[in-house]
């Protein structure tokens, strides 16, 4: 029985001092940067289309951190923690925000990575140095380019994916990673109230249980995706 002056183990890592100053930190920096970023890159790009589209957008918000809120990150880590994830799969790393929660999910699971793909080269080196302070840098795997490329070598079955890049790529990337989804994963996906237009591909996909998926949205944020992987059809 522990007694009062006993330390108690802090049970989640992403609220341990050093992860919660990392989050902390990019949190506050996000409320600076990204609305004035996303004002100027949103009226350039948003009548662009395809593979031009995603790269000037990256380019004019390379600076952007684009994070998810604090309980879509806390959703995360409870989402994977609960499912014994050991190998998630991230879509939009960013700053390295939802790979913290993410991380912190594995490492409490006593281990395994989070490999996560970033089309824009610096912001990926900065990520990883945001993840590498929070002291999670030994559990993620930061590939650089595009995800639909990036992701298709992957050589482990996937408990988790959490989608949040490009919304157009929503359904191209859950389709390179699909083959390695093994049945009872998890397929997390934000922002499905940013449009219903862009998101009607994917989530038509995934409602349709014909394509072996159960799923459900959650009012959290702007609103959650959560699909469980049945079976291969």
């Amino acid at each position: 029985m522990a007694t009062r002056d006993a330390p108690i183990r802090n049970p989640c890592t992403f609220t341990t001092p050093k992860a919660q100053a990392v989050l902390d930190r990019l949190y506050g920096n996000a409320k600076v940067i990204d609305q004035p970023a996303l004002a100027i890159a949103n009226p350039v790009t948003d009548a662009m289309e395809g593979d031009e589209k995603y790269r000037v957008r990256s380019e004019m918000l390379s600076e952007a951190y684009l994070p998810v809120p604090r309980d879509v990150g806390r959703l995360l880590y409870i989402l994977a923690r609960a499912h014994a994830c050991k190998t998630i799969v991230e879509f939009g790393t960013s700053l390295a925000i939802s790979t913290i929660y993410l991380a912190a999910a594995v490492r409490d699971n006593g281990g395994g990575t989070v490999i996560t793909t970033e089309l824009h080269t610096e912001k990926a080196r900065r990520a990883a140095e945001n993840v590498r302070d929070a002291g999670l840098f030994d559990l993620v795997e930061i590939r650089v380019g595009d995800a639909r490329e990036t992701l298709r070598t992957i050589d482990r079955p996937v408990d988790f994916i959490f989608i949040d890049g490009w919304k157009e790529l929503y359904l191209p990337v859950l389709k390179v990673v699909e083959p390695h989804l093994r049945a009872g994963a998890l397929v997390v996906a934000d922002n499905m109230s940013l449009g219903s237009t862009v998101m009607k591909p994917f989530l038509e996909y995934v409602n349709a249980e014909e394509n072996g998926y159960l799923s459900v949205e959650l009012p959290i944020g702007d609103r959650v995706s959560v699909s469980l992987r049945l079976a291969n059809p």
